[in-house]
Order: structure tokens, then C-alpha cells, then sequence
């Protein structure tokens, strides 16, 4: 077998001498040193031979396999070379590959539309922490110890009296305690309450408060800022509504519903977010004369809105990051 060995590499060499194009070469490749070539499969055969002769059929065979896989490189490489090598064709009627170029998310989308339209009516924008402490998150908005709101419960708490803000209003707290009005701006931000998540609640959202303060703000000055962001984010026959309700820290205080179509076609009023005339007791708390400046402040929910423009009707969809729902938008 060994001598078999040897034959089928001198066989090998002097059939690569005779052959002159790239089809040959690749119908050799294929009958010594394809998967089931001549030279493949002698390597599977040694270990049928003796123990004692193994050692030297395996150099053999090496060997032989070396020897002819060298020789088959240097004849590809002389072929070619002395015809070329083939090149690539390329279709040009051929549709190109799409590029993904990306988007923003539907909620910096949104984020940015509001503040887009805020702008214009000139206001400003400020951030504030998202880990806030127990002054700015509930006592200077006139939450007293005893509040509901301040339930273990309803509110991450870091320590007892460090917690993630609930509200971005905290933003609104602290530009009152560093700048004299008038104050016209707009805070965006990340709140965080353990709700239960279904199709409209998360223990994470975004809202966007707005606050105005300054010698003479009526609720007057209030329903025509809300009227006219409506009206330009939903469209000019957009209908809507105050309704009264209840905040610690505005009174009075009203409920914005906006009446929407449903899929169906059916309308119903849907609430939007809370707005009122800031109560003189968190004027007090922050030191601005109550008796000399009136304000106002309002606050959305930014998904809330996003669903309500976009007919998104489950919460969850913003934060799943499934690109089929989100290149929609």
C-alpha cells in the first residue's frame, strides 16, 4: 500500500504537467485534492495499516499530499498569470443594497416637536436631576409628611428622604428658588412610579411641565398657551376642555381632555394632563412674593401625547425596541 502511496503522487505531478488552462487545474483540484480525491482519501487509509507501520505511512502520505497541493498552487498562480485572473462582474442595472441609515425615537421625535413649538412661543427649556431629595420632590410643592403621594408605595425611594423625582415639576422648584421672574419655560424629563405596566402605564415615562410667572398671569394667559400648543400639535380642530380637579400645588386646578377619534371612528374624551395657577403656598416656599407675582404650570405626559397623535395603543410598544414598530415613525 505504501508503494501505491508513492504511485498515485507521481501520477498526480505528471498530470499536472500536461495541463494548460484553469479548467483542467480545477477538474484536478477536484479528482487528488477535493474532498473525496485520491490524495484526501489516502490519508484515510492509514489507519488500516499495522501498528508498527502507521508512523510511516502517515509521513508518507504528508508527504505526498505536501508535495502535490505545492505543485498545484505554483501551476494556479502560472495560469494565472499568463491568462489573467478573472474579474468581478459587475451589474450596474442591478437595484443597489439599502443603507440603514437609522431615526430618531418616536419619543425624541415628539420630544423635539414640543419643544419646536414651546420655542416658538418663547420659552425656554431647563433640566433637572432625576434623583431628587424630599424638599424639592414634595414639600416645596405644598405635599405636606402626611400626603398619600408620598407613600412608600408610590414612589422609589433611595433613602428616606432621596428618591427617583415622580414629577419633573422639581425642575420647576428649583428654577424658582434661582431666578427672579419672569420665568417662561418648559422642563423636560424621565419621572419613575412603580405602576403596574399594562397597555397605558409604565414605571418609567417622560413628561413635560411648562411654567410661567410673572406680575399680572391669569388662567387666561394659561388656556391660550394650552390652546394654541394643541391646536398646532394635534391640529387646528382638534377640540378640548378644562375640567376642575384637584393638584397640591395649583389652585385652581383643571383637567386637559382632548376629544379623539378612536379606529372605529368612535369620538371620547381622552385626559391629556393637569394644569392650574400655582398655589401662592409654593410661591412662599421658594421666596417669591405671592401678593406681587402670579403663575401658572402645566404638565403632559410626553408618551401619552405620541400615542394620542400617532394611534399607538399600547405603552409597551415605545420600549420594546422592535424596529418593525419603531421605522414606522
Amino acid at each position: 500500500m505504501l508503494e501505491q502511496f508513492e504511485k498515485t503522487g507521481e501520477e498526480a505531478l505528471a498530470e499536472l504537467q500536461k495541463i494548460t488552462d484553469l479548467a483542467a487545474l480545477e477538474e484536478f483540484r477536484i479528482k487528488y485534492l477535493g474532498r473525496k480525491g485520491q490524495v484526501t482519501q489516502m490519508l484515510s487509509q492509514i489507519g488500516k495499516f499495522p501498528p508498527e507501520e502507521k508512523p510511516k505511512a502517515g509521513q508518507l502520505a504528508n508527504k505526498v499530499k505536501k508535495d502535490v497541493t505545492t505543485a498545484f498552487e505554483e501551476a494556479k498562480n502560472a495560469l494565472h498569470a499568463q491568462q489573467g485572473k478573472p474579474k468581478e462582474l459587475v451589474d450596474v442595472t442591478l437595484p443597489g443594497i439599502p443603507v440603514g441609515i437609522g431615526r430618531t425615537h418616536v419619543i425624541t421625535q415628539t420630544l423635539g416637536e414640543l419643544l419646536e413649538i414651546f420655542g416658538r412661543m418663547g420659552f425656554g427649556v431647563v433640566y433637572g436631576p432625576e434623583v431628587e431629595d424630599d424638599w424639592h420632590n414634595f414639600i416645596a410643592l405644598n405635599i405636606g409628611p402626611e400626603h398619600p403621594a408620598r407613600d412608600p408605595s408610590d414612589n422609589f425611594y433611595v433613602s428616606d428622604d432621596t428618591l427617583l423625582r415622580s414629577q419633573t415639576s422639581t425642575i420647576q422648584i428649583r428654577v424658582m428658588e434661582r431666578t427672579k421672574p419672569p420665568i417662561r419655560v418648559v422642563a423636560p424629563g424621565r419621572v419613575y412610579r412603580p405602576d403596574t405596566v399594562d397597555a397605558t402605564h409604565m414605571y418609567m415615562f417622560h413628561q413635560l411641565e411648562a411654567l410661567v410667572v410673572d406680575e399680572g398671569v391669569s388662567m387666561v394667559d394659561m388656556k391660550t398657551t394650552i390652546e394654541q400648543f394643541i391646536h398646532t400639535f394635534f391640529g387646528p380642530d382638534t377640540k378640548w376642555r378644562f375640567r376642575p380637579s384637584f393638584f397640591p400645588f395649583t389652585e385652581p386646578s383643571a383637567e386637559v381632555d382632548l376629544l379623539l377619534k378612536n379606529k372605529s371612528g368612535e369620538e371620547s374624551w381622552v385626559e391629556m394632563g393637569g394644569c392650574g395657577m400655582v398655589d401662592p403656598n409654593v410661591f412662599d416656599a421658594v421666596g417669591i412674593d405671592s401678593e406681587k407675582y402670579t403663575g401658572w404650570a402645566f404638565g403632559f405626559g410626553i408618551e401619552r401625547l405620541a400615542m394620542r397623535k400617532y394611534g399607538i395603543t399600547d405603552i409597551r410598544l415605545l420600549f420594546e425596541n422592535d424596529l418593525r414598530f419603531l421605522s414606522q415613525f
